[in-house]
């Protein structure tokens, strides 16, 4: 039997489903935490100038959601930090012309032409893209990404309040 990818044995019915809901489970904690915590959601949402009620319709998301988020009683999911983030960028690039992220990290040719970034001419919201190659690599999740991206100082002149 293939689990995964993995050639297992033949499990018992009840033994296969705790293996593929562990596997899922854990895919799920990895693949979609975020980096936000509820103090930068809500500083965002301030500096943004929304009400809850606001930004949960610019988000597509509960009122609900978006007071839980705050409170710290649910996780932020990475769609919604991905949404949040965009929307901060969005409002502060209106009023400045930025530099491209291969520019300011003087990326060789080589990279730029195999760089999702350079690709779509989204030098300024690469932290965005997945796939970028960053440090030299591309990071397999959001997650890692996102640690990858909040200490570049193009991430952080785009998003300066982070």
């Amino acid at each position: 039997m293939v689990v995964c990818g993995v050639t297992t044995p033949l499990l018992a019915p009840a033994v296969l489903a705790f293996t593929l809901s562990h596997i899922v489970v854990s895919w799920e904690k990895t693949s979609r935490r975020s980096c936000m915590d509820k103090k930068e959601f809500s500083q965002i949402r301030s500096h943004l100038g929304k009400t809850q009620g606001q930004m949960a319709q610019l988000l597509g998301t509960s009122l609900k959601a978006v007071q839980s988020f705050e409170q710290g009683w649910r996780n932020i999911p990475v769609h919604i930090e991905r949404q949040v983030l965009f929307l901060l960028a969005m409002k502060r690039s209106r009023n400045k012309r930025e530099n491209h992220c291969w520019v300011i990290r003087r990326c060789p040719m080589k990279i730029r032409r195999n760089c999702p970034a350079w690709e779509f001419q989204g030098g300024q919201l690469c932290w965005f893209i997945n796939g970028t190659i960053c440090q030299g690599e591309v990071q397999e999740s959001w997650h890692e990404k996102i640690k990858v991206c909040r200490q570049c100082k193009v991430f952080r002149s785009a998003l300066p309040l982070l």
